[in-house]
């Protein structure tokens, strides 16, 4: 009866250890692999080797987080009334006035809200309606702060007021162009004083008809024995309403002049 030899029987161990060895290997040369491979990248998304490049390189982007809104809403008051009850001392509570007070408080700054809201709808009815109102202006002539008036084949007599401190004899007219060069003049009888009509027929000195255009009246008198010069208004044949805002109002747009407020019109007139 013969004996197993052990060393034979660890022979089988130890080739299945050294098999087990060499195949657990591959796999630490595949993971040291990954890690470098990785560190290469990400070396390579940092860096490029040129100097220069890396200078200018633009920063990875950041995400900004949003501003917060700060304003205290009415949930964020009653959050801070809830906080203030569970913090007080139990055998100290707050006074029924003081509760009363600040409950009166927080309602007040949502009757405030609430107001602010119905002022903001308010503005966009009386806004819509003052535009309504005045499409009835449409086709009619205005009288607006300004000697600069249109001249145009639907308008070939330019229209305005010479305003007077007091009464003057003679008023000398002068009409220029838009480069401020004279036209013609004439004179107009202003002894009554006031608001003195003004008109000129579109024709020149030597009586030829001007071209359509943007046209001035300058206007002036004696006044205590000095010249000086006088306020003129003109009128303004309105073509088209636009709504505006609120601050501005409805915007009257004007024949060869552009746009005036509704409220800084003057007077009406007739076609």
């Amino acid at each position: 009866m013969s004996l197993i030899n052990p060393l034979n029987n660890a022979q089988p161990l130890g080739g299945q250890s050294q098999t087990s060895t060499q195949s657990v290997a591959p796999s630490k040369q595949a993971t040291s692999g990954t890690v470098q491979s990785a560190a290469t990248q990400s070396t390579d998304q940092t860096s490029t080797g040129n100097p220069f490049l890396d200078a200018i390189r633009l920063p990875d982007e950041k995400s900004i987080p949003e501003a917060n809104n700060q304003e205290l809403t009415q949930e964020d008051f009653f959050s801070l009334l809830s906080q203030q009850l569970s913090m007080q001392d139990p055998f100290k509570p707050v006074d029924n006035d003081q509760m009363i007070a600040q409950m009166a408080a927080f309602s007040t700054v949502d009757g405030i809200s609430n107001l602010n809201d119905e002022i903001v709808n308010l503005n966009a009815v009386m806004t819509s309606s003052q535009a309504l109102q005045a499409s009835g202006l449409v086709g009619q002539k205005v009288l607006i702060p300004s000697d600069t008036g249109h001249l145009s084949e639907e308008d070939p007599v330019l229209k305005g007021v010479v305003s007077t401190p007091e009464a003057i004899d003679t008023i000398v007219v002068r009409i220029e162009d838009e480069k401020g060069q004279l036209v013609t003049t004439f004179e107009i009888d202003g002894s009554q004083g006031g608001n003195v009509d003004v008109s000129w027929d579109g024709l020149d000195k030597n009586g030829e008809a001007m071209p359509s255009g943007t046209y001035s009246i300058k206007a002036s008198g004696r006044v205590d024995g000095q010249s000086e010069e006088l306020a003129v208004s003109t009128y303004a044949h309105v073509t088209s309403v636009s709504l505006g805002t609120a601050s501005t109002g409805s915007i009257l747009n004007l024949r060869g002049i552009g746009g005036i407020k509704l409220g800084d019109v003057l007077a009406v007139s007739e076609v």
